[in-house]
């Protein structure tokens, strides 16, 4: 007598048939089970590509605990923080591309000391953090101020990195330049729209399975030093490149860096059962959904893409355990005596955003 073959006893998940075909785009289910229980009161950091914004959107409609550690200050206007770039990532970091750079928000998060090394770019009389070029509309005034800013946001995130019980990282691209001196990446290919473009000193990369899966250990092994206990939640941005800096098609390319980016995060994702990972990529991208989640521009996820892919990642969240108790908040009465400050001067003013991030 033989013993069964393996598929005998899978469940209806495992074929193609009962778990895609038949059901339908709206109408699957286990697509996604949390890989870990967490306490219903989880707090959730988000960092990562364009993607990842929509996560924390969604986390904060939800009435989730999504972790922000860089609010803008007092009563200023809502327009005016996302013109600055505030509430966007659980610290104002800007996308973060490449786990490359994901490393090294990692070590300035570590020693906020090490900014002073990173990169400025001149524009006119103004001047612009390499890491995050746009997060300020107008740039900074000074090389000082520059510096003292991406302190500011080192610190704001190692305070996320504490405060959280998920770390969510969504991954986008394998494609990057990096200072050919220093190893520095960039958030952008200099020249574009910020900076200026130096074929011997801008190095363009195309990261590997072994340089991502490296620089994403190094970040998760700095992020459990500053907190022992966090978890991490891995996706993959659905969203094609807007342009690739190889040789390749477009479509080649966007096709190798998504493949690339998803080998990663699986072999995280099984080989630590502290890593998980959720397939919004597969969601928007796979044949199941026929590309009707693109904008007619073949790039953009509509909002019915994001809406489906949401209602997937909160079925399969699991907040079953009890609560945790929460200390108060230590930046809470610098906030407060913000917002008292700007309420007297009944002003919503650029100054008193960077005077307050000054005050870290």
């Amino acid at each position: 007598m033989t013993d069964a073959n393996p598929y005998a006893s899978q469940p209806p998940k495992s074929f193609w048939r009962t778990a895609v075909a038949e059901p339908g785009l709206y109408r699957m289910v286990d697509l996604w089970q949390s890989a870990y229980s967490l306490p219903a009161n989880a707090r959730f950091a988000t960092y990562g590509s364009c993607f990842a914004q929509h996560i924390s959107r969604a986390l904060q409609k939800r009435g989730l605990n999504w972790v922000n550690a860089e609010p803008a200050p007092g009563k200023a206007s809502a327009e005016l923080a996302a013109r600055y770039n505030y509430g966007v990532y659980s610290s104002r970091t800007a996308n973060i591309y490449t786990a490359r750079a994901l490393e090294v928000w990692v070590k300035l998060a570590e020693d906020p000391a090490r900014c002073d090394a990173i990169e400025v770019w001149q524009d006119g009389d103004r001047y612009r953090d390499s890491l995050r070029p746009l997060i300020e509309p107008e740039g900074f005034a000074s090389r000082e101020e520059t510096h003292a800013m991406l302190r500011a946001t080192a610190q704001a995130f190692r305070r996320s990195v504490e405060d959280a019980e998920v770390f969510v990282f969504t991954m986008g691209l394998t494609e990057g330049f990096e200072n050919a001196r220093t190893g520095q990446p960039y958030a952008l290919c200099p020249g574009t729209v910020a900076g200026h473009f130096d074929a011997s000193s801008h190095a363009f990369c195309n990261y590997g399975f072994m340089e991502i899966l490296t620089s994403m250990k190094e970040a998760i092994a700095g992020m459990r030093q500053i907190n022992p206990r966090i978890r991490f939640l891995l996706t993959v941005s659905p969203v094609p490149l807007t342009a690739t800096a190889t040789d390749d098609h477009v479509l080649v390319a966007t096709t190798y860096s998504k493949s690339v980016l998803r080998a990663v995060a699986g072999e995280l994702a099984n080989s630590d059962p502290d890593v998980d990972y959720f397939p919004s990529y597969e969601i928007i991208s796979q044949p199941p959904s026929r590309g009707q989640f693109f904008e007619p521009n073949m790039r953009s996820v509509s909002p019915y893409g994001v809406s489906l892919v949401m209602e997937h990642f909160f079925r399969g969240l699991d907040l079953s355990l009890p609560a945790l108790d929460r200390q108060p908040d230590p930046d809470a009465a610098r906030r407060i005596q913000a917002e008292q400050e700007i309420a007297e001067e009944d002003l919503a003013c650029e100054e008193l955003l960077l005077e307050d991030e000054n005050a870290n």
